[in-house]
């Protein structure tokens, strides 16, 4: 599909009054509004061209591969200080659409000719080429009887919208200079549903993800995994590792600490202090916890000297989608994840692990599912997405989570 037509004496005057500067707040990431499944549109100035490009996770369990795009919209100048929206869904080539700023931070698309979006195969066709785009197979490769069914239904929902949609404009996490990784978007596997995009951004003694992308279960713009950095863990040797009831043991115990410690601060007792007779589990000592010195600053994430490699090892009974995971890690976290039943009902934040195995990628031990996520960074360099200043970015991770609470 060629998306750019050639142009000829064309006015740059015409392009910046009729095009960049009409369209220009429409620049940068964006999340549709798509029920409980979400997405990552970037919006950009491509030549004499406004185009936008929704991200897709690469196919399940591929996490490391690189996105895919394709694009949804694109402006253009057909004629002389008259700008055209095409609509790009479907395999029938641009068509007629509409955008509509409806106030600051959204926007809307509409196809006026969905007619080219449909094939002469009607809905069956339809379905096996979605689900080849969307999955790269066929759903007969797919044994699993209940990740057919949630394929079917995100088909069903999804496609209902035939690029209709509301967007809210999304910021990259700010840096800061304690924090662990740099923060980011990050693709990640998340058993039957599929690989999901999340955002991992640092929040003090906090890391969190948030998804982008999401499913029936734990919706776009919920919060799916929370990291406490000021509770490390030290993992067991090898052997112990892959024995599940060793880990479970571990973790429990931490969360036991934090649990004593929310209490704490709730009733106001000192930072550092504790309830007489009150007395705190042994733990191991970790690597990166020396006399409870676990962070710096105003309560970031760890400053000591990196520590080497450790060995690392799944324990017998955590399922995990893709089995070349990384088998050494830099550091371990205490954390806790989101779970749900379908429709996000009886949410409920569940005690894990979180792995740092290098800058571009992590993981999550889910005890209670006794089940593995691997992410991988995406590698995108997204322009107009920064935030402009840490309350704006604070109030839009608040904003996309009170869409689907």
């Amino acid at each position: 599909m060629k998306i750019l037509p050639d142009y000829e004496h064309m006015e740059y005057r015409d392009v910046y009054t009729c095009l960049l500067h009409r369209y220009r707040h429409i620049l940068g990431l964006w999340q549709p509004d798509i029920g409980p499944y979400g997405g990552l549109l970037n919006v950009v100035v491509d030549g004499f061209f406004i185009i936008g490009w929704m991200y897709l996770p690469p196919h399940d369990p591929h996490v490391d591969d690189p996105m895919r795009f394709k694009p949804l919209f694109r402006i253009h100048l057909m004629e002389r200080k008259s700008a055209t929206v095409e609509c790009m869904y479907g395999h029938k080539g641009p068509h007629n659409g509409h955008i509509q700023i409806v106030k600051k931070d959204e926007f809307s698309t509409k196809c006026n000719q969905t007619d080219y979006h449909r094939m002469a195969g009607g809905r069956q066709e339809e379905f096996r080429t979605w689900l080849r785009e969307e999955w790269g197979r066929t759903l007969e490769d797919i044994f699993h009887e209940h990740m057919q069914e949630l394929i079917l239904m995100k088909f069903i929902y999804t496609s209902q919208y035939d690029n209709c949609l509301t967007y809210r404009r999304i910021y990259l996490p700010p840096c800061g200079p304690d924090d662990l990784i740099k923060p980011g978007l990050f693709k990640g596997t998340y058993g039957s549903h599929g690989l999901e995009i999340v955002m991992l951004s640092f929040h003090g003694k906090k890391a969190k993800g948030t998804k982008i992308t999401g499913d029936p279960n734990i919706p776009a713009g919920q919060q799916t995994v929370e990291i406490e950095l000021a509770h490390p863990i030290r993992l067991p040797d090898i052997e112990s590792l892959s024995n599940l009831s060793e880990l479970s043991r571990i973790v429990l115990e931490v969360q036991e600490r934090v649990r004593r410690e929310q209490q704490w601060q709730e009733e106001g007792t000192p930072e550092g202090k504790e309830p007489e007779g009150e007395g705190q589990p042994q733990l191991a000592p970790s690597p990166t916890e020396d006399d409870g010195a676990g962070a710096s600053g105003e309560g970031g994430a760890a400053q000591d000297p990196p520590q080497p490699p450790q060995p690392f090892v799944l324990p017998g009974g955590i399922a995990s989608r893709k089995e070349d995971y990384p088998r050494t890690c830099r550091a371990c976290f205490y954390g806790t994840g989101l779970i749900a039943g379908h429709g996000f009902t009886s949410p409920e934040k569940t005690p894990g692990v979180f792995v740092l195995f290098d800058d571009d990628r992590f993981g999550f031990i889910w005890l209670e599912l006794q089940s593995f996520s691997l992410y991988s960074r995406i590698k995108v360099a997204f322009q107009n997405a920064g935030a402009p200043s840490r309350e704006a970015f604070d109030e839009m991770l608040k904003n996309i989570q009170l869409l689907t609470s």
